[in-house]
């Protein structure tokens, strides 16, 4: 404990003392809310203070988020360190770590292919956006990819290539990831845990995703980063690497590209801001971690948004220009500190119960499964498809529900797999908290439940430390039973938003349009109705 004392971020008392703008800063939070953009939580430090911190509840700042692509940054990291230790090269040949995925036929490419081309995003592989990760075939996947160019020629975003990143590191330090930046990056920073990181079955790091960080880890890193690897006086990061990764090393421009985040260059898996002096890490559903060079200035945004470049454009209004001087506007009053607050995600409200409740109470009812969704690998789960889609696990296929109805909660009980779990919901409105154990991860599930009607049964339950929440609607009439499974925000939505980005990556127009219609059809069978009837009673 003294150790997270000694080195934990200060706080400034207001925001103006750290020189932020609580005016700028109630217009930003008004935006987020009209923009309708799910913020998670905010935190930005200037001069080495915490200026502002809010999270959405039920949110915490204690409890991990999955950082999704934010997870190449800390990869990169590692890889910084390896090289300052003669580990690692950035001239070294990826094929030479794995020499038995050299071909009989001597590939040029394959053999130009170096471990800056992996940092850089310059590889040249183009392993599928679907490929199947259940099937832990990943470093061959990526060696049978076919090639959009040879490595060093031009640039393309590729997770795999982080994955193979990770990969090698663990060839070359024998430990992983996260074993192995513990003394080098976390104890230094005060992160006294092992953060989880989602794993291949030969137990690699993923490397390009599956980091789960607090938002104030996630700000520990990039304020290393803004201070030249520095931290608490320390040099904890290289300088060299500190400096270099976050610098525009390779020209990221693509044909069809309109954003200028997305062009003004990208470094060891660090992107340049259009935004002038500035830099960021960056992941999906827009978790966003931020540096202001000249502004002494980061900022760290947990979302679910999955327009990106929605998020960073009610971002760039309102940012870098929250930045004041020193109480340069009179410290915030009450009507403004209002103003400031996150407004809680909506749970399900009390409702009357339903006399069906004795009727079911304890009885098991078994759902058929959706053949479809099992041959393309995405049966539907408990859990969001947004959490499980690039993982080696695969849960889903709901079944054997049953639920126990108490005085103020009810208790329901499934399996997927070979899985069991039960989630406590709260009925008079205040969700309760479990947790669930499921394709490899342990989340915390925030729930709660509602009758709709004298037949249909409301459940929603949130996994903390993930995104998006789970929506079942469960209809009852005598022995059948029908659940209805939908996401929160809708699966439609961030399907069309697919839809609209395979623009970005296909330049043959038949296959674009081929591609966004099976992706709009998907929509109505990713979350179909499942049917089922009681069985046993326990």
């Amino acid at each position: 404990m003294e150790v997270e004392a000694k080195i934990s971020l200060p706080r400034a008392e207001y925001p103006e003392q750290a020189g932020v703008s609580s005016r700028a800063l109630a217009d930003f939070m008004e935006d987020l809310q009209k923009s309708n953009i799910e913020t998670h939580s905010i935190m930005i430090i200037r001069r080495g203070k915490v200026a502002f911190e809010r999270w959405r509840k039920p949110y915490a700042p204690e409890i991990p988020h999955t950082m999704y692509s934010i997870s190449k940054s800390v990869t990169a990291t590692a890889a910084g360190f390896a090289v300052e230790e003669g580990l690692l090269a950035l001239d070294a040949k990826v094929i030479d770590f794995f020499p038995e995925h050299r071909p009989m036929k001597r590939d040029e490419k394959l053999e130009k292919m170096t471990v800056y081309h992996l940092l850089t995003m310059t590889a040249g592989k183009d392993v599928g956006l679907m490929s199947d990760k259940a099937k832990n075939r990943w470093i061959e996947d990526f060696f049978n990819a076919k090639w959009m160019f040879a490595p060093g020629e031009s640039w393309r975003y590729i997770s795999e290539n982080t994955f193979m990143l990770s990969a090698i590191l663990k060839k070359v330090t024998g430990m992983d990831m996260a074993d192995y930046l513990g003394p080098r990056l976390f104890e230094p920073l005060g992160i006294n845990r092992k953060p989880f990181w989602e794993k291949n079955a030969d137990g690699i790091e993923a490397g390009g995703w599956g980091i789960y960080l607090t938002t104030e880890e996630c700000a520990k890193i990039m304020l290393c980063y803004a201070q030249g690897g520095v931290f608490n006086g320390k040099q904890v990061i290289p300088a060299k690497w500190a400096k270099d990764a976050v610098s525009k090393l390779v020209d990221n421009k693509r044909p069809r590209d309109v954003e200028e985040d997305t062009v003004a260059g990208y470094g060891y898996c660090f992107w340049r801001n259009g935004c002038p002096d500035s830099y960021r890490a960056d992941g999906m559903f827009s978790q966003f971690a931020m540096v202001f060079e000249k502004l002494d200035a980061v900022f760290v945004m947990t979302s679910n948004e999955m327009d990106e470049d929605k998020a960073r454009h009610c971002v760039w209004r309102h940012f870098p220009g929250v930045f004041i001087g020193d109480d340069a506007e009179p410290r915030a009053g009450a009507e403004l500190l209002e103003q400031l607050e996150l407004k809680p995600l909506p749970d399900l409200p009390a409702a009357p119960r339903a006399g069906l409740e004795k009727a079911i109470q304890g009885k098991t009812i078994r759902l058929k499964k959706h053949r479809f969704l099992d041959l393309i690998g995405f049966p539907v789960s408990v859990l969001p498809l947004p959490v499980l889609y690039m993982g080696v696990t695969k849960a889903g296929n709901i079944d054997k529900v049953r639920f126990e109805f108490g005085e103020n909660e009810c208790a329901m009980s499934w399996t997927e797999g070979v899985e069991n779990n039960t989630i406590f919901c709260g009925m008079d409105g205040a969700a309760r908290r479990s947790t669930v154990k499921l394709a490899g991860l342990e989340l915390t599930a925030h729930s709660t439940a509602a009758w709709q009607d004298d037949k249909t049964l409301l459940v929603w339950t949130r996994p903390l430390e993930a995104i998006c929440e789970r929506r079942l609607t469960f209809t009852f009439d005598g022995q059948k039973a029908r659940m209805k499974p939908r996401t929160s925000p809708d699966a439609r939505f961030m399907l069309e938003y697919v839809s609209r980005r395979i623009t970005i990556y296909v330049n043959n127009k038949l296959l674009t349009k081929i591609g966004e219609t099976l992706v709009k059809q998907s929509v109505k069978i990713i979350e179909p109705v499942h049917k089922g009837r009681f069985g046993e009673t326990r």
